[in-house]
């Protein structure tokens, strides 16, 4: 007996893992050799590409595709919508699936809807792309990103809020994590 639920009109290619307690949800197809973890929910319409890994307790919302060669760790949230790719350089009349580039989206990223992530990338732990934003570059831990190419608008706290930087240090105002800025790019959790 299954632990996990998927519903009659979807369709799961063998081999493939789903963990304890996962739900697949209307008209979304499961590809084969893929690897989904306890606890995930994947929308209406959802395709998951051959040999993808997914972590556990992954929110994956409706019409999204997850292409060959991402990578999502445990806790991500993958909003409606959003995009990934995995060819720099599409041609239908090349075949290029040997040049797939990996994408690796971290524990606790968000991905806002409709936004774009362009291959080869990583999304760094709790990161926030926001709507519609297009990624072009790696992201780090913490960075809030918006914008076409997205750029770093701020920073969040592991709970999701914004963080407020006073010089080099932040406490978040919903729970009180505090962080420091190590650098630019680098935001750490100063309490851990």
């Amino acid at each position: 007996m299954d632990d996990y639920f998927v519903h009659e009109s979807s369709y799961i290619d063998e081999p493939c893992e789903i963990g304890t307690g996962s739900k697949v949800w209307h008209f979304s197809h499961i590809m084969s050799n893929c690897k989904i973890g306890r606890n995930c929910n994947i929308g209406q319409n959802v395709v998951i590409s051959p040999d993808v890994v997914i972590g556990n307790n992954v929110k994956i919302q409706n019409n999204v595709s997850v292409y060959t060669g991402v990578i999502c760790e445990d806790d991500v949230f993958l909003g409606p919508s959003m995009v990934f790719t995995n060819v720099i350089n599409p041609r239908s009349h090349v075949n290029r699936k040997n040049e797939y580039k990996a994408t690796l989206v971290k524990k606790g990223a968000s991905i806002g809807a409709n936004a774009t992530i362009v291959c080869g990338h990583t999304i760094g732990e709790y990161a926030f792309i926001g709507a519609g934003t297009v990624v072009t570059k790696d992201i780090p831990n913490f960075a809030l990103v918006t914008g076409n190419p997205g750029r770093i608008k701020g920073w969040v706290c592991k709970c999701g809020a914004k963080l407020d930087f006073n010089k080099k240090i932040a406490e978040c105002k919903a729970c009180g994590e505090k962080y420091t800025m190590h650098d630019e790019n680098t935001v750490i959790i100063t309490n851990a």
